[in-house]
């Protein structure tokens, strides 16, 4: 029998969060209680207790924390202070199991984790670490990928709809992605697999894909060819090069040198975009069949 019963999801809104929910709940393993700034704002499944949250404040956080098992951090990544604190906070209130704001690519793999985008999450794993060796706490990091439909549906990795596409290095290189249901179900596996999860990072994909790939696919799926479509090609490398010229600045465009980083991490070889070694059967997680694969990108194609 798990552990974990009480999961506290912090964080509503965003890509990830209302699918992380939803399957927590769906799953009807836990009592779901969502932190979020305005109780007022969203909706929310009649099981599910909507706490207001006071990021600000360790001592506030810690005495909404008490008697939970398990917190799941969707915070936005760059808030470091805040995640932090929940952090902290879970420590002093007796949380079992503390999941931060990982969802995306490697951050153990040494190229990823030196871009200053991914600062914040190193920073939380190193504290998170040490607490669990002096087994105050336990941890999972859950690598996730690229937001598959999420980043279908913005254009990230090929623009479906406008018939356009930026081909890092080339387009060629393989990346991990899981859709935003599958990184919840993900999470669902991790709570009810808690030994086998402790203390370390667990990677998901329900797809390994190129951007040359999806291209294809999308081309077949719209009966169209490369003369159709905008193609450009663009080399990660001076776009990383291009965000440390950023940082350089007094006021440097947040926009830039962050997008420019995450893209380096996500399609260059070697920066932990992709997983050799998955956590799929352990979560209970299937991979795409070429089927899905292609239903996936039709739906983002009309």
């Amino acid at each position: 029998m798990t552990p974990i019963k009480n999961v506290v999801l912090a964080g509503t809104s965003g890509a990830v969060a209302p699918a992380i929910l939803e399957q927590l709940v769906k799953s009807g393993q836990f009592n779901v209680t969502a932190f979020t700034r305005d109780p007022s704002k969203g909706s929310y499944p009649d099981s599910v207790k909507v706490v207001k949250a006071d990021y600000s404040s360790v001592e506030a956080l810690t005495e909404a924390l008490k008697g939970q098992d398990a917190v799941v951090s969707s915070l936005h990544a760059a808030a470091t202070d805040e995640q932090f604190r929940l952090a902290e906070a879970s420590i002093a209130a007796g949380v079992k199991r503390f999941l931060p704001s990982e969802f995306g690519v490697d951050t153990i793999n040494p190229k990823s984790r030196a871009l200053p985008v991914f600062g914040g999450k190193v920073k939380l794993q190193e504290y998170l670490k040490k607490k669990a060796a002096e087994g105050a706490i336990t941890y999972t990091l859950v690598f996730t990928g690229s937001f598959f439909d999420w980043a279908l549906g913005v254009g990230f990795i090929i623009n479906t709809k406008e018939r356009k596409v930026e081909l890092y290095d080339g387009g060629e290189n393989q990346f991990s992605a899981t859709t935003v249901a599958g990184v919840g179900k993900a999470i669902v596996g991790v709570l009810t697999h808690y030994e086998e999860t402790k203390n370390r990072a667990v990677a998901i994909q329900e797809a390994l894909v190129s951007q040359k790939q999806l291209l294809k696919i999308a081309q077949k799926i719209t009966n169209t060819t490369d003369d159709q479509w905008e193609i450009k090609v663009t080399e990660t490398a001076p776009l990383e090069e291009a965000a440390y010229e950023e940082l350089k600045k007094e006021s440097p465009n947040a926009l830039l040198w962050i997008y420019n980083l995450i893209k380096r991490a996500v399609f260059a070889e070697g920066y932990g975009g992709r997983f050799d070694k998955v956590d799929n059967e352990l979560l209970g997680l299937k991979e795409f069949t070429d089927d899905d694969l292609e239903a996936l990108v039709a739906k983002y194609a009309q």
